[in-house]
């Protein structure tokens, strides 16, 4: 196809490693259990297409996610795939299950807001930092990578506005627990372009170089691609995106939730900037999926690609 057309900006990065998300962050919220069985399949398709990360899966206790409680069966199907596919632990337990199945990558979560670890881990923000340091100094131990995610990055919705001095400081100390790599998570969907420029002036200001920055953008006020724009002409080059935009409210049919890799990928393709990645063949896999769960693609790109057929 020979839209979009390319027109590279010089003030962008000239490759972007996009870090899929659809089949953990992605499907954790359906209500209705997806086979483990197709769920590989998503994973092997996600991979043909050009994704060189794809987050698999999360060794969360069942009780608190039951749709990821198969991920001791999905995982070997799986793991000898050639790319990163990093899985989510939450503590000691979870890094020994992932282990045992020969897991070379996992993320931990933490929250930049005392509400938000209240509400998820019912901890403050500083003992939930305490409660998985162990767990990162075990995986770096093993030779592991590890990832950080914070969530709450741009706004909470119990405390509004999240002052930026904040994020900065839990960052760091996920940086200074030995975290490679670090994901800005703007959880409820509030962040605008200004306000990602300055957080990354801040973190670069408190010795946290770009390189080791991701961004992980959710589409709620439409925002996502303008964010990740933002990110990019700072200099990130890692950005978090899911698979026909899957993850949105569970109470929603089609909420928008993260941003749609699909449209991620149409805009760098317009920008010349290389992702790796078959638009097509994605955007198949993502219709693919969304016949498996009973609805529409949230994603912009994946309808009109769809609609084109």
């Amino acid at each position: 196809m020979s839209l979009p057309m390319t027109v590279p900006d010089p003030a962008l990065p000239t490759r972007v490693r996009i870090h899929e998300v659809g089949a953990r962050d992605g499907l954790q919220n359906e209500k209705t259990l997806v086979p483990t069985a197709v769920k590989a399949e998503f994973v092997r398709r996600l991979a043909a297409a050009g994704l060189s990360t794809v987050e698999a899966t999360s060794f969360v206790h069942p009780k608190w996610v039951p749709q990821l409680a198969d991920a001791e069966e999905l995982f070997p199907l799986v793991r000898d795939l050639p790319v990163r596919l990093p899985v989510l632990v939450p503590n000691e337990r979870g890094l020994d299950r992932a282990l045992a199945l020969g897991v070379r990558e996992i993320a931990v979560f933490a929250s930049a807001t005392e509400s938000f670890a209240k509400a998820n881990l019912n901890r403050t923000v500083d003992e939930a930092l305490a409660l998985f340091a162990p767990t990162v100094t075990r995986a770096i131990e093993a030779g592991l990578k590890v990832r950080g995610y914070l969530s709450m990055c741009f706004g909470d919705p119990w405390e509004g506005a999240v002052p930026i001095e904040q994020v900065v400081r839990v960052t760091k100390a996920l940086a200074d627990m030995g975290c490679d790599e670090l994901s800005l998570g703007d959880t409820i969907g509030v962040a605008t372009p200004g306000h990602v420029q300055a957080l990354l002036t801040a973190l670069n200001e408190a010795g946290v170089p770009t390189s080791r920055i991701a961004v992980h953008f959710h589409d709620t006020y439409g925002q996502a691609l303008s964010n990740t724009l933002a990110a990019l002409r700072h200099g990130v080059t890692t950005v978090d995106a899911s698979a026909g935009g899957l993850g949105g409210c569970p109470y929603a049919k089609s909420a928008t939730g993260n941003l749609a890799t699909e449209d991620l990928v149409w805009m760098l393709d317009g920008l010349g900037i290389e992702t790796g990645i078959d638009l097509a063949a994605l955007t198949a896999t993502s219709a693919w999926m969304a016949d498996h769960l009973g609805r529409p693609s949230p994603s912009r790109t994946v309808r009109a690609l769809s609609h084109k057929e």
